[in-house]
């Protein structure tokens, strides 16, 4: 196949990234990437049009290249051309060398057995240090980007392989340290800062020294390859270069690696040289730099945290959200050993007073106030992980942080977290009386949220708003119970105001701990059964009973319910109701509810609920309470009883519910029928084991086919033949597609299952029907007519049909026999094809060679001409 044109890859390029997986399962997607290789080399496209390429390379690694063998020679073909680049200038160079590391570290081909590999990391390190390769490296004003992008290669492969450059740590520092306009000071410095830490981590795993790695400064040579086996030790993947010291203290004790004195002097002078040059990065970078460094000397003897003081200096008072986030990493890994008392009280002003700032973007706020929440104090007073604000923060300086009504929903709760962690250290103060205390500030505040969220009609947000606000007071304040005792007449009232709000109630009692939990259970229970039956909330009352009745308040629960029931008129409040009595039992409440529910049983209209009650009310009559709780509340992990009975309700539940299960269920397109008005798909099915009522769902995605119905099968079993099934199809445009398939049946145990089956698809050729056929002697007229009305509104095409070693004959009778107008074999043939919905496609295939015949075609639909071309060259090899 010849170079595809800008205008083809473009269209390709759009249908890839609509779909990878759907395109790399169509016949186009099976070579994508060998043209894309073979099209970076030719010059009839443009650079532009490459570095697209290239870029899909980047993005897809895994489609295109998803094995070792694969990635192995996409990334030698992209380096060879790399190296048969002219030596002018180009756009290619830096989109090269990235494709190819991607190409290997994706496709997992990187390692010591990879001819691609040992090609690649000298070439990578002599683009990084600024040697001499040649002329076909550009010239030298595309040095500099073509050095930095080696170290960002380098950076990446360091990544996947920790340990990899443990050997170059000493040509680095080397690099690092040259003077020359050309340097690219940010990509060396973070490529040394990570190659240091990885290698200090797997030597501590190894319990041994660094070995001289931080003086050694040559280059790597044949006869000494690569790190290897540094390399292969490091593979249990070190954390991500993310600021998480908790992280960072599980991957390894670094106090077992004890450095020479020469080694110590070596790693501090080398730490310094990058602290010096950090200077120079950008604040992202910086940040990155400093997190890498920090941990490194984080528990390693003889490396004193003074050494980042200079660099403190200068970041304390920086804008950069980054760097004073770096900032604050550092005094969480060395506290008091390099932040005083004075530092930190600077660094809690300066956050507080930020936070305040009227013109303060919400994502800058929030992350100000999230610092304040976490910081790391140097002497914290309680145990480790309790929330508690920190002893240097002044309730004075935190008066403009107070949350308000008019905060947006992010803002208002961070700040409503700090007000709860100064309300709990100012308890003492508000038992004394003094003054207008954070917890009024904070009752007020969740009375304004209450009363905002009873208003009929508001917006759900308010309510949402409430609950969380709530949440968050009963979490923080757990061990205030005069706080905890407001808060639940405050949201006893809410519901009394808007029974609307019952979802919301139920899930804050799932959340909350038993210190609101309990008293906010027993208010709201009171609070239901006080209103009267025929509330037109009744629905949402019933709702909540669900949720907090119990034994210790069943005479009026059950007053209550046997006045609703003559109200629960519908379907749903008739299967609420029940679920209040399903709760009753669980509960163990036996008194009065075997009434109820035999009352239920006969007045119920619903032949669904009077089932259920009278279920309830058999349970109830023969069970005992462990045995009753197992049956309602079937679990895999409930204790085997020594009944029958409690047994079989043990998957009460799980007999009721469609359970998703791995399809016993194989299927697959059969020979094509070409009878009828549509195009029918014969599907042929296989079962591993008894199934019954299979109902098979079809859909079909987009808007090219009409919706197909379900196919059933009373029964199938496994080793007796079944008759195939018939889908017709009904296309609104000729084209192929996939089948989503869906089943729904019964196993032999009585469990109702559903499972999604492998696409099936539908081929092009799966669409065609022949034309009625005409009298023996008007065939030929029959055929020339068709031929005229595709012209003038349709179109002609020619194009070449390989045949292979079958020959024509055999190739027509094989793919093309029912469709046959006028044949003279064994050279031509007259070939009339109906297109559903009202589409035709007529071929003349005469003349015919050994290797071949020229196909004349005409068509009133220019849409299917790619699907017609497609669909003949592919004849040959079709079985």
């Amino acid at each position: 196949m010849g170079v595809l044109s800008r205008e083809t890859w473009t269209q390709r390029l759009g249908a890839f990234r609509a779909s990878p997986s759907t395109f790399m399962a169509a016949s186009e997607g099976e070579d994508l990437g060998r043209h894309l290789l073979s099209d970076l080399r030719s010059e009839k496209l443009s650079e532009l049009t490459k570095v697209s390429l290239l870029a899909l390379s980047l993005e897809y690694p895994t489609q295109l290249w998803p094995d070792a063998p694969t990635a192995e020679a996409a990334a030698t073909s992209l380096l060879d051309t790399l190296v048969l680049l002219p030596p002018r200038p180009s756009a290619l160079r830096r989109p090269l060398l990235l494709a190819a590391t991607t190409a290997l570290v994706a496709g997992g081909a990187l390692g010591p057995t990879s001819t691609a590999s040992h090609r690649l990391l000298p070439l990578l390190l002599g683009l990084a240090s600024g040697g001499d390769l040649g002329r076909g490296f550009g010239p030298s004003s595309e040095q500099r980007p073509l050095r930095a992008t080696a170290c960002e290669c380098l950076r990446e492969l360091e990544s996947c392989k920790p340990g990899l450059l443990g050997g170059c740590l000493g040509l680095l520092r080397g690099l690092l340290g040259q003077e020359g306009p050309v340097a690219p000071v940010q990509p060396l410095s973070l490529l040394l800062a990570l190659a240091l830490r990885n290698t200090l981590v797997i030597q501590a795993r190894a319990r041994a020294s660094l070995q001289g790695l931080l003086t050694v400064r040559a280059f790597p040579t044949e006869g000494d390859p690569w790190n290897w086996t540094l390399a292969q030790e490091g593979d249990a993947h070190l954390q991500p270069q993310a600021p998480s010291w908790s992280a960072a203290e599980e991957e390894c004790d670094l106090s077992a690696l004890e450095p020479s004195p020469e080694e110590a002097r070596e790693l501090r002078a080398t730490v310094a040289q990058l602290l010096d040059t950090s200077y120079l990065l950008t604040p992202v970078a910086q940040a990155q730099l400093l997190w890498l460094l920090g941990w490194a000397l984080r528990g390693l003897r003889g490396q004193p945290p003074v050494l980042f003081k200079p660099q403190l200096v200068r970041l304390l008072g920086t804008a950069q959200l980054t760097l004073l986030h770096a900032v604050l990493a550092l005094k969480m890994a060395f506290g008091e050993a390099l932040f005083t008392a004075q530092d930190e009280a600077l660094l809690l002003r300066r956050l507080t007073l930020a936070a305040q700032h009227p013109a303060l973007p919400l994502p800058a706020h929030l992350f100000y106030l999230h610092c304040l929440l976490s910081f790391p104090e140097n002497c914290p007073l309680g145990p480790t992980g309790e929330e508690s604000a920190p002893l240097l923060l002044e309730p004075q300086l935190c008066r403009g942080l107070l949350p308000s009504l008019l905060h947006d929903p992010m803002a208002l709760l961070a700040r409503l977290h700090l007000l709860c962690l100064l309300c709990a250290e100012d308890e003492e103060k508000e038992e004394n009386g003094q003054g207008h205390s954070p917890r009024h500030y904070l009752e007020e505040l969740l009375a304004g949220l209450r009363q905002r969220a009873a208003l009929n009609g508001s917006p759900r947000t308010l309510a949402t708003l409430c609950f969380q606000a709530s949440y968050l007071v009963a979490h923080c304040l757990a061990g205030q119970p005069a706080l905890l005792t407001s808060l639940t007449h405050g949201l006893a009232h809410l519901y009394r105001s808007r029974p609307a709000l019952a979802p919301h109630f139920v899930d804050l009692l799932d959340r909350v701990g038993p210190e609101l939990g309990e008293p906010l259970r027993v208010v709201l229970q009171q609070e239901v059964v006080s209103r009267p039956s025929e509330d037109e909330a009744l629905r949402w009352h019933l709702q909540m009973l669900a949720k907090v009745a119990d034994r210790d308040t069943q005479r009026a629960t059950l007053s209550f319910l046997q006045a609703a029931a003559a109200h629960c008129t519908d379907w749903g409040l008739q299967q609420a109701l029940l679920q209040v009595c399903r709760a009753l039992l669980r509960a163990g409440v036996g008194e009065g509810l075997a009434d109820l529910l035999q009352t239920l049983a006969k007045q119920l209209d619903d032949p669904d609920g009077r089932d259920h009650a009278r279920l309830y009310y058999i349970l109830l009559g023969h069970l005992s309470g462990p045995k009753l709780g197992v049956a309602l509340s079937p679990s895999f992990a409930a204790p085997a009883l020594a009944s029958s009975l409690v047994t079989e309700n043990q998957d009460f539940a799980t007999v009721l519910m469609v359970q998703e299960a791995p399809a016993p269920i194989r299927l697959s397109v059969g020979p094509q029928r070409v009878e009828g008005p549509v195009p029918v798909l014969q599907l042929q099915v296989e079962v591993l084991e008894p199934v019954y009522s299979l109902e098979l769902r079809f859909r079909v995605e987009g808007q090219l086919y009409e919706p197909l119905g379900s196919v059933h099968v009373p029964c199938l079993c496994p080793g007796r033949p079944a008759r195939p099934l018939l889908l017709p199809l009904q296309p609104r445009r000729p084209a192929p597609t996939q089948l989503d398939i869906r089943a729904l049946y019964t196993k032999s145990t009585g469990l109702t299952c559903y499972a999604r089956l492998p696409p099936l698809p539908v081929k092009f050729a799966d669409l065609f029907q022949p034309f009625p056929q005409p009298p023996e002697g008007a065939r030929l007229g029959f055929f020339e007519e068709l031929w005229d009305s595709c012209l003038p509104k349709g179109t002609e095409s020619r194009l070449w049909c390989p045949l292979g070693p079958q020959g024509l004959e055999a190739l027509v009778s094989r793919h093309l026999e029912p469709f046959v107008v006028v044949a003279q074999p064994p050279i031509s043939y007259h070939i009339a094809i109906r297109l559903p919905p009202d589409s035709k496609l007529l071929l003349r295939l005469e003349a015919a060679q050994a290797d071949g015949v020229p196909v004349i075609l005409r068509t009133d639909d220019w849409a299917v001409l790619p699907l017609v071309g497609n669909y003949l060259r592919g004849l040959s090899t079709a079985v």
